[in-house]
């Protein structure tokens, strides 16, 4: 049985207090018994301030990006090892906003989750077509080459730590979200590349969040579908009541 993930990434926003008062109001109205493992990813000023926060809570704390390198010449980069220090769990790797504006390739994406494995860090791929591609019926081609080069030289051992995140782009910040049917299909399709890539015992352990404007009024209907094992949250994650409300679909 696949445990289910919510994960709220919270991009470029809070403050240090903002982010502060957000995971306080999260540890006091969070359900005690629990159907799913909570991650949240603060911006990386905040991060550390915000694992302290949630020390001995059931809350983890992920990354929304890292370098390839543990440390060096690279101006703007925060490492693996910086994460890990600073409290992280897990980091985002792949993002579509990634992609997009700071023109991350499938390559780079690799090296990043080699980098994170190799910091202890579990890893959140992203994946997913824009609108463009979907209307062309490249959603295979698409999210089959950005998972297969995604994971490309990693061990079954190594899948244990990998989790993927199905995000649309043309669903991400929108408003819109793809239909419960759309979404299962996606996520079965990305489970049999990873069947394909690795092995069936492989595919059928490995968590398959779907994000793109997940709501307290849409979160149930996705949840409920057998192949979707989570959400990665957006803007729904800055508010505590909005996030407490999608972990309860689970």
């Amino acid at each position: 049985m696949r445990k289910p993930i919510i994960a709220g990434n919270w991009k470029m926003n809070s403050t240090i207090a903002e982010a502060l008062a957000l995971v306080k109001d999260l540890k006091k109205d969070l359900p005690s018994n629990l159907k799913s493992e909570v991650i949240v990813s603060p911006p990386y000023l905040t991060l550390h301030e915000v694992a302290n926060e949630l020390t001995g809570s059931s809350i983890r704390v992920a990354g929304q990006d890292l370098f390839w390198e543990e440390k060096g010449a690279f101006t703007g980069a925060v490492s693996g090892l910086m994460l890990k220090d600073a409290g992280a769990d897990a980091v985002i790797i792949g993002h579509s906003e990634c992609r997009e504006y700071f023109h991350e390739k499938d390559e780079t994406v690799n090296k990043k989750i080699h980098a994170a494995l190799h910091c202890k860090l579990r890893a959140i791929l992203c994946v997913g077509e824009t609108l463009e591609e979907r209307e062309a019926g490249q959603l295979l081609p698409v999210v089959e080459r950005q998972v297969t080069k995604g994971l490309k030289g990693l061990t079954d051992a190594d899948m244990q730590n990998i989790i993927i995140a199905y995000e649309p782009v043309w669903a991400i910040g929108t408003g819109k979200t793809a239909t419960g049917e759309q979404a299962e299909n996606a996520h079965l399709m990305i489970r049999s590349i990873v069947e394909r890539q690795f092995n069936q015992d492989v595919a059928d352990k490995v968590r398959i969040l779907y994000g793109g404007s997940v709501k307290p009024n849409n979160a149930a209907e996705l949840l409920a579908k057998p192949n979707i094992d989570g959400a990665l949250v957006g803007g729904a994650s800055l508010k505590a009541n909005d996030f407490i409300e999608i972990i309860k679909s689970c």
